[in-house]
């Protein structure tokens, strides 16, 4: 997907870049010559693949820098402390929990992590994008979400689960359709001065992500996979959307796209079945009055 394509130039953050699909994507960033941070929280981690990314690649070693996305002052601090411009960024971490977890604020964990700390991060870093863009003519966010977006929309009524019953498949999918929605959001707003922002599915890829599956999640993708519906992806595979997303030049000024084995997905209607639908994606992760609200929503939460 990098294959002569000159980064040289571009810094880039990476968040979960010690690990999955983040450490590829980070590979691959650096090998094409990009100043790359791996945003992270286990620095110790992260400090072992920057290693190993300098050897390989033979390009310059990551930089790495705590972040809990899940902790808004710490990702408060990491937007404040970047310095100059920003050409890249790619919002790829992301939890799965196994049960209901909160934050200190209350919030429900996983939409708290994969959609507002990623939200927070990207607003907080605009400027340095706004910046970036204006150095190299453009700048990106890719937004990593998933086909789990398929189960569920956002519902705004009750986004924490305070009163309906947890459900982890429910509030992992709300997370994703969150991420693709901010895709669309951002680009309308950003767009003008030259950010654009877009969403990848890397399709299923065994990693640490998947520890917290509950036995039936487990049991439904064996089933999928042995009915020729899903495949495990390499995680070099699954980065492969990322990185088209990040350096392809259809994409350099042109937003709120899904995509999914690197190319745009096609659109279904929200009552799609899953089974049947493995690689589009559903309306309401595309619709530019939801992303619009839920933008609005995503920052009062962050102000309270």
């Amino acid at each position: 997907m990098v294959e002569g394509v000159d980064l040289n130039g571009v810094r880039a953050i990476v968040t979960g870049g010690s690990s999955g699909i983040g450490v590829e994507t980070a590979r691959a960033l650096a090998w094409a010559g990009a100043e790359v941070t791996l945003a992270v929280r286990d620095t110790t981690a992260g400090e072992a693949v920057a290693g190993t990314i300098r050897e390989s690649t033979g390009g310059i070693r990551p930089r790495v820098v705590r972040l809990d996305l899940a902790d808004r002052a710490a990702v408060a601090g990491f937007a404040r402390a970047w310095s100059g411009p920003l050409h890249l960024l790619v919002n790829n971490a992301g939890v799965i929990t196994g049960g209901l977890e909160r934050t200190c604020e209350g919030w429900e964990l996983q939409f708290a992590t994969n959609h507002l700390g990623h939200f927070a991060l990207a607003t907080g870093l605009h400027d340095a994008l706004a910046l970036g863009a204006s150095d190299l003519g453009g700048a990106r966010i890719v937004s990593v979400s998933s086909t789990a977006h398929m189960r569920s929309g956002i519902d705004f009524d009750d986004l924490h689960f305070e009163r309906r019953a947890y459900d982890a498949q429910i509030a992992y999918a709300q997370s994703k359709t969150a991420n693709s929605l901010f895709a669309v959001e951002a680009t309308r707003r950003w767009a003008s001065e030259g950010i654009v922002a877009n969403t990848v599915n890397p399709g299923g890829v065994a990693t640490g992500l998947q520890r917290n599956f509950t036995t039936r999640q487990r049991e439904s993708l064996d089933a999928a996979e042995a009915a020729g519906v899903f495949t495990y992806k390499t995680v070099e595979q699954g980065a492969a959307t990322s990185l088209v997303a990040a350096v392809a030049p259809e994409y350099a000024h042109s937003g709120g796209h899904y995509l999914d084995d690197s190319q745009e997905a096609y659109t279904v209607p929200n009552d799609a079945d899953l089974a049947r639908h493995p690689h589009g994606v559903k309306e309401w992760a595309l619709d530019p009055a939801t992303a619009e609200r839920l933008w609005a929503v995503s920052t009062a939460l962050l102000r309270s």
